[in-house]
């Protein structure tokens, strides 16, 4: 583990803050449970500040008591709603109260309201607030952003604070976790907030992990259908705290958003805990990411559900590496065995799991997998012996794969159904400092993305694992 490196997250809107909130939940139970003693350390360090100087050792790192931590974050809405039910809830002492920053009107579904109105209000205030929490870092690693796709604020401001971290703070790494709608979204413009702001990711991120709300939802369908029909279990959605009383189905959006937070704690949990192979953050960016702008990795995780709470016997650790390249279990609505990796990441938790086992399942899965012709050490792994609290283990793989541009593609179509019609553009060209130019800008860049997904695979083979080389592991 890397000591002393920190991160910071910037949730934007009611999608990111929500997500955010989950995070911070399940992350501080992790802590909690296996720092017993309540020492604030590196790992403690990664996520949490001790507001207490006076002593290495706050109140306690748990729930109940957590008057002196604090948690490396920064909230973001135009809307004070969401905000407001997080401090007033269970987490709200985690958070500084100087590190927010809130409006009562809200962008109107409307990215150019968030991005050029609010961005351009809020910009300076924004800036001081991301600076004043670098400060409190010892050695700043990375920005989280989490921010949704199809609304005003989290795609509009979400990106305009990107552009922002990419200016003032150009060495330390941007991951984004973006949510996309789905087709059947009730934002009509959806479509184009969407495409506006990928072009934006694709520009100012280094890397882009992109979950499709449909993808969710069926996910939570699967759990929904495996758990006992009497009761919803608390540590479902690849979860984690079993004993956390926040963990479950109070809150509508609850379930989906654990199984994007515990995407994070993988993540980030060699950057937390020690490791047989730990992965520091940002050898994600260098090992995925061969070309600048194809930075959008699939990612996936196992098991969904903890197989206790489902009656069930633990599930092989093999069929938990299956999962992980299985239609089901892709955090966007893809099938990446059916289309080219360019690079793949396992991040594995679990004190029981063996590097052996890690190199055991890449060999037995390479045969099914294609991999492009020029980079035959396509596998970056990940081994942290702390798993998940409540489970044995647990698995997130990261792919750079060109199946993510059927996902653009379906994307691109939405997006010409509203603009061949110049449906709604007026709400747009409305806001000061839009140019309608942006559309085709922004279109372009979508095309341009795809289109060089699409030159891998045609460059590399046919798309068939048939006619592709195969990775070899030694």
């Amino acid at each position: 583990m890397t000591a002393m490196t920190q991160s910071i997250v910037i949730q934007v809107g009611q999608c990111g803050n929500q997500i955010g909130c989950r995070f911070w939940d399940l992350c501080l139970h992790e802590h909690a449970f296996y720092n017993e003693k309540g020492i604030y350390d590196d790992a403690v360090s990664s996520f949490f500040r001790n507001t207490d100087h006076a002593c290495d050792i706050p109140t306690k790192i748990g729930t109940n008591q957590i008057k002196n931590l604090k948690a490396r974050a920064i909230l973001v809405d135009m809307e004070e709603g969401v905000i407001n039910e997080l401090l007033d809830g269970d987490l709200g002492e985690i958070f500084d109260n100087k590190q927010l920053i809130t409006d009562v009107s809200g962008s109107g579904n409307n990215w150019a309201t968030g991005n050029k109105e609010y961005g351009t209000r809020y910009k300076e205030k924004i800036l001081d607030q991301v600076r004043k929490a670098a400060e409190l870092c010892d050695c700043l690693q990375c920005f989280f952003v989490l921010h949704s796709m199809g609304g005003g604020t989290g795609s509009g401001l979400g990106t305009a604070i990107l552009s922002l971290l990419a200016d003032e703070f150009p060495d330390v790494y941007r991951f984004v976790i973006p949510v996309y709608p789905s087709g059947d979204d009730d934002v009509i413009t959806s479509p184009y907030n969407s495409v506006l702001a990928t072009n934006e990711l694709t520009e100012h991120a280094d890397c882009v992990l992109p979950i499709n709300n449909q993808s969710l939802i069926n996910m939570c369908a699967k759990i929904q259908q495996a758990l006992p029909q009497k009761k919803f279990s608390k540590s479902a959605g690849g979860s984690v705290s079993s004993g956390s009383k926040r963990i479950g189905s109070d809150k509508p959006f609850d379930q989906m958003n654990n199984i994007v937070a515990n995407v994070m704690l993988n993540m980030t949990s060699s950057a937390r805990f020690e490791g047989s192979l730990n992965v520091d953050l940002n050898e994600i960016a260098m090992n995925l990411v061969p070309y600048p702008k194809l930075h959008y990795l699939v990612s996936s995780i196992s098991p969904l559900y903890v197989s206790k709470d489902v009656g069930l016997y633990a599930r092989r650790l093999d069929q938990a590496f299956n999962d992980l390249f299985s239609k089901d279990h892709q955090l966007m609505v893809s099938d990446p065995q059916r289309s080219l990796y360019l690079a793949c990441a396992l991040m594995v938790r679990g004190k029981n799991v063996q590097v052996s086992d890690v190199r055991h399942n890449i060999s037995r899965l390479s045969s099914n997998l294609c991999f492009v012709n020029w980079n035959h050490e396509g596998w970056k792994t990940g081994l942290c012996n702390i798993p998940p609290v409540g489970q044995q283990y647990s698995l997130l793989a990261l792919a750079n794969n060109t199946c993510i541009r059927h996902a653009f593609t379906d994307l691109r179509t939405r997006f010409s159904k509203l603009y061949s019609r110049k449906a709604h553009l007026h709400h747009y060209e409305k806001v000061d400092g839009f140019d309608r130019n942006l559309f085709s800008e922004s279109l372009s860049s979508l095309d341009n993305i795809v289109a060089q997904y699409e030159e891998l695979e045609h460059k590399s083979g046919s798309g068939t694992p048939q006619c592709l080389p195969r990775i070899k592991v030694l």
